[in-house]
């Protein structure tokens, strides 16, 4: 998991791991070459944009993608207490660039919002970044 600080606004990726899980009874297998990428904009506690998704290259590609997908967004405190979560929805199809945007937003406290991406449940990989002053 990477941490950048977000004053007026930052960008940041994290690799997806190789994994294999089940759909209805067939194995499905995440290959290496996907990155999660998370990307906020704002200000001190003001998010004024907020997005985070899978981009694949090479084998990663040409795989069938994430089935039952979800990407969630936390914030946590400067104690690393989580208060808030953007659950998304589960979507059930196939898609090898999973996406998803989250509202803007005034956060009640400083510390690190982060993305992470869900994959039939399990969690797969997060993204964060620090909120400071």
């Amino acid at each position: 998991m990477s941490s950048s600080q977000a004053l007026a606004g930052a960008a940041g990726s994290a690799p997806v791991q190789t994994f294999e899980y089940s759909v209805s009874g067939a194995t499905m297998k995440v290959p290496t070459g996907c990155m999660f990428s998370h990307i906020i904009r704002g200000k001190g506690k003001k998010i004024t944009y907020q997005n985070a998704g899978v981009d694949c290259v090479f084998v990663g590609a040409l795989s069938s993608g994430f089935c039952n997908w979800r990407i969630d967004f936390t914030y946590a405190d400067t104690d690393n207490r989580t208060y808030r979560t953007s659950r998304g929805a589960t979507h059930a199809q196939c898609k090898i660039d999973p996406m998803r945007n989250n509202s803007p937003q005034t956060l009640p406290r400083y510390g690190k919002a982060c993305a992470r991406l869900h994959v039939n449940g399990v969690r797969r990989v997060s993204q964060c970044h620090h909120i400071t002053k």
